[in-house]
């Protein structure tokens, strides 16, 4: 009944969508070049043979599917997989990491006449459908042309699981959609079972699989020249009202540490102007990244408003406080800065990740702050020993290595369905 109710709803809200997608690209939150795709439209060919599309929200979950899609483009020539996000920073962060074989496309929005020409033109032989960016339009469509869908590292928190209760009806009859539902943890896999899905487990959480965030090595090596043993810290991911605690403990923190540094990269490299007049306004020397500002012996803050170098301010910083997490957002993946070495640091809102929080919790391997006043304690104490950042970093990097197997897992569950792809043109004709 909800289904139909929505599915009627959105074609009605047609003029509206149009309106709002409009505004989204005046305000530079879509694609103008490749606009069409949000329609449903293709940039791009179809490549001949078996297509896999495999779809994920933004760059978060598009960088944990990345390992799978490898393993399975090594494992199947002739394999072509499709990746769909709905976001203008995730497309050009897989532009550059997308292997040969692997093309993107922009998801199209959630309307039943979009739906159709996307499915129509691609005719995928496998659904994979990452984490939890459930689209009742799209997954309707899909089975209805009865393509056989997985949900792999399904994540459904506690907020969600309440939330999806009150629509019970609509999200069982997307979950009854999946064949398969792979839970990033058991906890997942059983709300995933009590919300409707008809086959759900938990075989490991693909996050542990992720490949070490890339870096410049040159840029690497002229950065550490350039700071030598200058005090300095990362505030990574970083969203609105964070900057101002971050600015706040830097300024408290440097009459102990003269020379210190601060780094900041925002979630989103777009608001390095607004942050900027904001330290500046503050009375903070901030160096941009994205406007080739030096990186001098004056400077306070730098801000790497620049998509795609996390990693190389992991490896510079050493001690990593993980944004969106002192504001009730949810957090963001710790692993990333446990693999490159890092003292992580993060608030209490780490939602989204609640199972790796918990374990770092367990193996004293993170340290969680409650708010400004204690993230300058814990940073002061990081910058003040150097044995406990160590050992920190130590604990955080065993706990990133505790799922090794969990791609071969996830694989063989797969397996299945990948050995059913017919070989050559798609077995999925156009609706």
């Amino acid at each position: 009944m909800i289904l139909n109710f929505y599915r009627a709803l959105s074609e009605l809200a047609a003029p509206a969508i149009v309106v709002y997608l409009r505004y989204r690209k005046a305000k530079g939150k879509e694609d103008r070049l490749r606009f069409s795709e949000r329609l449903g439209r293709a940039g791009r060919d179809r490549p001949v043979g078996p297509l896999v599309w495999a779809h994920a929200a933004s760059i978060g979950e598009s960088l944990s599917l990345l390992p799978l899609i490898e393993r399975l483009l090594s494992d199947r020539p002739g394999l072509n997989v499709l990746v769909t996000t709905g976001t203008v920073t995730s497309a050009g962060l897989l532009a550059e990491r997308l292997p040969q074989g692997c093309f993107h496309q922009y998801v199209p929005v959630d309307r039943i006449r979009y739906a159709r020409r996307f499915l129509d033109f691609w005719r995928p032989d496998l659904v994979l459908w990452a984490e939890s960016d459930f689209w009742p339009n799209l997954i309707t469509e899909t089975v209805a042309r009865k393509i056989p869908m997985v949900l792999v590292n399904g994540r459904i928190s506690a907020r969600s699981f309440s939330g999806w209760k009150k629509f019970s009806g609509l999200i069982k009859k997307l979950l009854e959609g999946f064949d398969l539902c792979l839970g990033q943890t058991e906890t997942d896999a059983e709300r995933l079972r009590h919300l409707g899905a008809l086959n759900a487990k938990h075989v490991g959480n693909l996050k542990f699989a992720a490949p070490l965030l890339p870096a410049d090595d040159g840029m690497l090596e002229k950065f550490r020249g350039a700071l030598s043993d200058r005090p300095r810290w990362l505030a990574a991911s970083t969203h609105p009202g964070e900057e101002k605690m971050v600015a706040a403990v830097h300024r408290r923190l440097k009459k102990k540490h003269p020379d210190l540094l601060t780094i900041i990269v925002p979630r989103h490299p777009d608001r390095g102007g607004e942050i900027a007049a904001e330290l500046n306004a503050q009375g903070l020397a901030v160096s941009k990244r994205s406007g080739g500002d030096a990186l001098g012996a004056g400077t306070d803050i730098y801000l790497a408003d620049t998509l795609g170098e996390l990693g190389l301010f992991f490896r510079l910083a050493g001690i990593a406080f993980m944004g969106k997490s002192l504001v009730p957002m949810g957090g963001q993946n710790p692993l990333e800065a446990a693999k490159l070495g890092c003292a992580i640091v993060h608030g209490p809102h780490m939602m989204n990740f609640e199972d790796i929080t918990e374990r770092l919790k367990g193996a004293d391997a993170a340290l969680e702050v409650a708010d400004e006043a204690a993230l300058e304690a814990a940073i002061g104490r990081l910058l003040d020993d150097a044995a406990e950042c160590e050992r920190l970093a130590t604990a955080a990097c065993d706990i990133a290595a505790a799922e090794a197997g969990v791609l071969d897992a996830v694989v063989g569950e797969l397996q299945p369905y990948l050995d059913n792809l017919a070989e050559g043109e798609s077995s999925h004709a156009c609706a």
